[in-house]
This record gives structure tokens, sequence and C-alpha cells, in this order.
């Protein structure tokens, strides 16, 4: 009696072989799909083969028809294999993040290897890790008030004991409580949903850390591109306030004018251009002190030294009026003069009362800076908001009003777009001119409690408005911008390999590094004519005359690189 085995029968009944096969990816352990559906075609073969072997199968007409049957099966099974194994990269390693996709260990793993191309949205001094504040402050000897954990000028108390309300912040390397009660004010670790406002706990921990950064922006600069490296990113690009206020006390000084070119004249007599030099020449310092810190050019140097790093100028908006046009006239000066920085935007809460009731204001400041610097880059922050953090009117324009008078070419958050007034309008109106928008996940949930179905990125893809995803203050979330993929992964179900690899694109493609795309078309990727076909001496030349198209060739290399492995 000629008998299947069972595993054989079980495959031959459902007489699909190329599921079969397809399953080896967790049946084999083998981690390159090709390579374990070969695998598993040669054992099914093998337990055929012993079945002709040691069965007298042909002495019966019946039993010979049915292994006809089961040849028939194994052919078409050589076929899908051969077509598999005909596959694009790309394709097999989008079936093996799907594959892998109700498995986070195993997509986390997956994510911190993908090549990401650039975080456009990443705040200096939100980057850190609570962690090295502290170090920092140890640095540095400051004290720090133990009841609210808000760092403190020396002198501190003279003994560690606990009973001391000002102890040095080395006390808490010995104090296991102190410390961790500056970690969890500092970001937002075992902050707790309806127990505290998220957001205004996020905000506040940069007050309390913040007298430990003064001395150390070269240390901050070295600890977001060690990280950025160890996500897989090429581009940082910072928003920084690199003037450390010199801008805001020549505001102040020179005081208000209603007439803005006239202003604009006053602070550039008053000396707004040698406060552009002194930035300039900081910013030399503190990336000195970065590679030192990296130990960049030596044998063990950091990841972090092959990170591009790039730098927004940020403007407070939460200021008086005349220190905010002094900043933002600053942010349009340092673009003019040094290639370092490569935009500018505004920052602070857009719910606090100045920076809603000065809105508009801030918008004809940048109108009218625009029309003196045209070619300078503007990225916005704009519908931080939600329901019930203001009145329903002030949910309805942030967006609208920041492509359409103050020049954004890339709007960070975006989260109430869907109750601006028509909204649906709005939403081709940023696909038709191109307005990428930066997607902080763990941010929006953490603040505004914005997330899942209620958060606009999917009416954004629908839309085909550009995104990407960014980390905002990954040091005060506790994420990184890997984790930022994955919340993206297992949030939104529709999301392939393809759209994050698309926004990686999206994100080197909408950077504000000079020079052509790579891409004719940014939206279908399609290369420009020079380099389509493979690296040629005409590609070379074009490459070498643009940064932007540089990096955007290397990230080509490095997913085909991370490919290869599936």
């Amino acid at each position: 009696m000629f008998t299947v085995p069972p595993s054989f029968a079980e495959a031959a009944q459902l007489g699909n072989f190329g599921t079969r096969a397809q399953m080896s990816v967790r049946s084999t352990g083998v981690k390159n799909p090709r390579i374990a559906y070969w695998t598993r075609f040669l054992t099914v073969f093998a337990e055929f083969w012993q079945v002709v072997g040691y069965n007298p199968i042909f002495r019966c007409k019946g039993e010979l028809m049915r292994i006809i049957r089961i040849i028939a099966c194994l052919v078409m099974l050589f076929s899908v294999c051969q077509a598999q194994s005909k596959s694009g990269t790309e394709e097999e390693t989008a079936n093996y993040m799907q594959s892998i996709r109700q498995q986070p260990a195993l997509l986390l793993a997956f994510l911190r290897e993908m090549p990401k191309g650039a975080d456009l949205h990443n705040h200096l001094s939100g980057s850190i890790y609570a962690e090295k504040w502290i170090d920092f402050a140890v640095e540095d000897g400051l004290c720090v008030d133990r009841t609210t954990s808000t760092l403190l000028a020396p002198p501190c108390d003279d003994s560690c004991e606990k009973f001391r309300s000002k102890p040095a912040v080395r006390c808490a390397y010995s104090d296991h409580v102190l410390y961790n009660s500056m970690i969890d004010a500092w970001s937002m670790r075992n902050w707790l949903p309806g127990e505290e406002s998220g957001h205004d706990h996020f905000f506040a921990s940069f007050d309390k850390f913040g007298l430990a950064s003064h001395n150390h922006t070269g240390d901050m600069i070295a600890e977001a591109a060690s990280q950025a490296a160890a996500d897989n990113l090429a581009l940082l690009e910072v928003m920084h306030t690199a003037d450390g206020g010199a801008a805001a006390q020549l505001g102040a000084q020179v005081g208000r004018d209603e007439q803005l070119p006239k202003l604009r004249e006053k602070l550039l007599a008053a000396g707004l251009k040698d406060v552009v030099q002194t930035t300039v020449k900081k910013l030399d310092a503190d990336e000195a002190k970065m590679r030192t810190r990296l130990m960049c050019g030596m044998p063990q140097a950091d990841p972090g030294c092959d990170v591009t790093v790039r730098y927004l100028y940020q403007v407070l908006r939460g200021l008086p009026k005349e220190q905010v046009f002094a900043q933002i006239l600053l942010g349009f000066e340092l673009i003019s003069a040094d290639s370092r920085f490569v935009g500018l935007n505004l920052v602070m809460p857009e719910d606090w009362y100045v920076p809603m009731h000065d809105f508009e204001l801030h918008m004809k400041m940048l109108d009218y800076l625009h029309e003196v610097y045209p070619k300078a880059h503007i990225s916005l922050h704009a519908g931080e908001l939600a329901a019930g953090l203001v009145p329903p009117e002030g949910i309805t324009f942030h967006v609208r009003d920041s492509v359409e008078k103050g020049h954004a070419e890339r709007i960070g958050h975006g989260v109430d777009v869907m109750n601006e007034h028509d909204p649906f309008g709005l939403l081709r109106e940023m696909a038709k001119k191109n307005v990428l928008v930066e997607i902080c996940l763990t941010s929006n949930d953490v603040i505004l409690g914005v997330s899942g179905d209620f958060h606009p990125l999917p009416e954004y893809i629908r839309y085909g408005v550009p995104v990407t995803l960014a980390t905002d203050d990954e040091g005060v979330s506790r994420s990184d911008m890997t984790h930022e993929y994955l919340r993206a992964v297992a949030t939104y179900d529709f999301l392939t390999y393809k759209d994050l690899k698309r926004m990686a694109r999206l994100s080197l493609e909408h950077s504000f590094l000079p020079g052509e795309s790579l891409w004719v078309d940014g939206k279908t990727f399609r290369m420009v004519s020079v380099c389509s076909a493979k690296a040629s001496a005409t590609c070379q030349k074009f490459l070498d005359g643009s940064e932007r198209a540089r990096m955007q060739w290397k990230l080509e290399e490095q997913f085909a690189e991370f490919e290869k492995n599936y």
C-alpha cells in the first residue's frame, strides 16, 4: 500500500506547495526568504524521493496517477520558487517584513538596520536623554532642588544626606531615589496618563534641566549624531538657537517698530551682523568639541562621525514681538552667511498665550523677510494642537496660514489639520505645493494624546501629501527613530516596507541640503538620466556638484546592501 509521509500528504492535499515553502521563514529559522524557500523545496523533494525509492507504486495504475499528480505539484512549486528567485530584492524584503509584522522583537531588529535617510524634526536640547543631562550637570558642579528636580547654580548643600534640600547633582549617583526622580521629572519616563497632563509635564522638563545645556552644546551635538548613527540615519537637521539668546537681547535693546523694514535696518545697524559672526565662531568651537568627543578621524571613531549635521535656527515664538523678529532676522542672516545653517523654524508650544496671540504677526514677519531672503528655507511648527487645548477657533488656521503666509516648505506635526477650514482643500493644496509634513507619532501621543485612528497620518497619505517620520524630542519622549518606525508599522496595518522606504527617501528629497535632486520626480523616484543606468563619469560629475544628490545616492546604496539580506 502506498503511504505518503504525513507532512508531505498534508501539503499535497492543500495543493499549494508554494505556501508550504513560504512557511520556511519561520520553520527553518533562515533569515533570507530566498534561501529558506529553496531549503524547504529540497526538503519536500527529499520526502518525495523517499516515497519513490521505497514504495512499489508503479505496480498500481491508481497509485501511478497519484504520484503523477504529486510530480505536477512539484513542478508548480519549482515554477513558484524560480519566479521568486528572479524577483527584486525590494519585494523580498517587503515580504519578510510582512511575515514578521506580528513579531515585535524581530520587527524591531529589522527596522533598526533599515536605512532611514534623515531626521528633519529634531530639537537639540530635547534629543538628550536625562541620564546625560545628569552627567553634564555633575561636570559643571550644579545642584538640584530635591523637591522639584530643577537644576540650580552652586553653592550646593555640603552633604548628600537625604534631608538636604539642595544637594549637589553628584549625590544622585549614590542616591537611587534622587537619580530616578530626576530622570522622571526630565522626561516622560513613568509618566501616567490621567494623573498629570502629558503636555505640561513634557514642556516643564526643559526648564528643569536647562541649566546643564549652557556649557555642553558640543557634547549635545555629539550625542544626537551618535544616536542618529545607531538608528541608521545619514542626516540630522537639528533645531538649535545657536546664538545663545544674543539676538533676542539685541531685539530688546532696539525695541519695537511697527514698520518691519525699518526695524530690520535698526537691528543690522545695532550689531546683528556681529551676532552672526559670533554665532558662527561658537558653532565652530561646538563642532570641534563634538568631533573630539566622538573621536572622529581615529580608529575607534564613533559612527556618529559619519552623520551629516545641519542646523535650523530655532526662533522662540513665545518671546516679545521685537525679540521674535530679531531672532527670525538672525536666522535668515545665518542662512546667508554659513552653509551649515540650512533653514529656520519657530518653536515653543502653539497653545501658549503669546504664540497664539501673535501668530498672525509672526506670519507677517516671515512673509516680509521671505521677500528679502527668497532663497532661505522655512519649516514651521503648525497644528501641534488638539481639541480642548485651545478654543475651537484656535485649531482652524495654523497649518494653512503657515503654508500660505509663512511660506513653510515643511510642516512640523500638523496634527489638527482636519480641524482647519476646508481641510480637504488644504490637503490637496499641500500635495500640489509639495509641502512635506514631519510626523512625530510618539510626541503627538504623549503631549497631545493623539494617536491611532485619531492621527491624520492616513489622511495625509491618502491625499498625496508627502510625509516622513521624525523624533521631535527623543530624549524627553524616551524614544528614537527606530521606535518611531516601529510605532508606525504597529499602528497602521496599511504601511508596508515600500511605504517606509518612500518616507526615508522623502526625508532627503525634502531636506534643505543644497544642490539638485537625484530624482527627476520626487514622487515616483525616477532617477536623473545621467545616473539611471549605473555609476559613470557623467553621473559622478553630477553627484560631485550636489550634496543632496550625493546623499540620496548613498541612501540607495544602503538600501541595496540592506535588501541583500532578505
